[in-house]
């Protein structure tokens, strides 16, 4: 007696490879995105209808963009450095990285990132088989300073006085960032004026 595969209900995109891994065929595959069980998203990957887990939106920033990374308000709401609620996910991509679909929903903003400024600070946020790309906290209040026009003025106060009443704040990383991502003046006249 055949016995059949079933795909595991704690992960949310699934890409073909897996699948294939796993002894699914292309048949058996299409089936499944018939019988409303997997949702194609692109060419390699789908989202599994019968997800059972912790959701989140920043899942799908992986299977649209492999190597983007989660940034700006998007990484300052996880944070909670911020109040605000974006209607798209800000998602950096490496300046040379050319980036084809993107789906209706979740939306993106694609940000494209110098390959200094994108390296920086990366962190892979998991849980259990599901995963994401976010920059760290320092990394993301050095992002909003920099592209303080494009927030707002009132929006990047807001998050450096959230930042700094963290207990686990890392005012030297702060600035070691600051400097690399050359904005270290423009930060400590924020400081000044905050602190």
């Amino acid at each position: 007696m055949k016995t059949e595969i079933l795909i595991p209900d704690n992960q949310k995109i699934i890409s073909t490879e897996e699948l294939k891994n796993w002894g699914f065929t292309h048949y058996k595959i299409n089936k499944l995105v018939d019988e409303g069980n997997l949702i194609k998203l692109n060419k390699k990957n789908y989202e599994n209808a019968n997800f059972n887990g912790e959701d989140s939106d920043f899942y799908f920033v992986h299977a649209y963009t492999p190597t983007g990374v989660v940034c700006l308000m998007s990484a300052a709401v996880f944070y909670n450095l911020s109040t605000y609620r974006p209607d798209a996910i800000d998602v950096a991509v490496s300046k040379k990285k050319n980036v084809s679909t993107l789906p209706d929903l979740p939306s993106f903003n694609l940000y494209y990132f110098e390959k200094d400024r994108f390296q920086i600070g990366i962190q892979i946020m998991k849980e259990g088989p599901n995963q994401f790309q976010i920059y760290d906290i320092e990394k993301t209040v050095v992002d909003i300073v920099y592209y303080r026009n494009k927030i707002g003025i009132e929006e990047t106060k807001e998050i450096l006085m959230n930042y700094l009443n963290r207990n686990d704040r890392d005012i030297n990383k702060l600035y070691r960032y600051a400097e690399q991502l050359k904005c270290i003046d423009i930060l400590r006249t924020y400081l000044e004026v905050l602190t």
